[in-house]
């Protein structure tokens, strides 16, 4: 098969639910580190690969895709087994639904440049930044979990994992690292431990990517 090359940070949250997805499909790859904090995204040489200047991006077979959302579904489409969305179209839009909550109203809020921003431009303190991130993971957290409670079983849709996983644990991760209070999510925190269960989510923990601290 040729070979997939995923362009990430071991801490990116974007690049996290690829890595989940590409352990579930059971695919191989290869990755290539680029340090945010050191600013190496915005090299020429990787500029050339992903002109946005973020993670992740993935090569394969002469192409370039970027913004893990369309990587996920690309991703899904090219091996549909195990899939990742269910068949029927209307449960396919929960799913979708449940992970754009995420990927669209609270990772872009928090992600690193816009901290960046807000501390640099706006001279946020350390702990502004704490309760600008609280804030948006829970009012997001606060409708996940009305829909995981309505929709979950063992995972966050269902019994099976399914894309809406693959962005649940790395938020879920962000949520635990910044101290958010999770009491008021009982579903959320249920599935994202039983998807943390599973080997493939287990192997794609930031900690054990090329570029972590030892």
């Amino acid at each position: 098969m040729t070979e997939i090359i995923l362009h990430g940070f071991w801490r990116s949250s974007a690049a996290y639910r690829v890595r989940i997805a590409l352990a579930l499909k059971g695919l191989a790859y290869r990755q290539q580190p680029h340090d945010l904090i050191a600013g190496e995204q915005h090299s020429d040489a990787y500029a050339a690969i992903a002109p946005h200047h973020l993670v992740p991006a993935l090569e394969y077979d002469g192409q370039v895709l970027i913004e893990s959302p369309a990587i996920l579904e690309w991703i899904d489409a090219k091996w549909p087994e195990p899939p990742l969305l269910p068949a029927n179209i209307d449960e396919a839009a929960i799913v979708r639904g449940m992970a754009a909550l995420i990927a669209c109203d609270i990772h872009p809020l928090n992600n690193l440049r816009v901290l960046n921003a807000i501390r640099g431009d706006f001279d946020a303190s350390n702990p502004q930044v704490k309760a600008w991130i609280a804030r948006w993971i829970t009012q997001g957290f606060n409708a996940l979990e009305i829909l995981v409670a309505r929709h979950g079983g063992r995972f966050a849709y269902g019994d099976t994992p399914t894309l809406a996983d693959c962005y649940l644990v790395p938020q879920l991760d962000s949520a635990e690292r910044y101290k958010v209070d999770l009491t008021p999510y009982p579903r959320i925190c249920a599935a994202g431990e039983a998807a943390r269960a599973l080997p493939e989510v287990a192997a794609a923990r930031p900690e054990l990517q090329d570029g972590a601290p030892a």
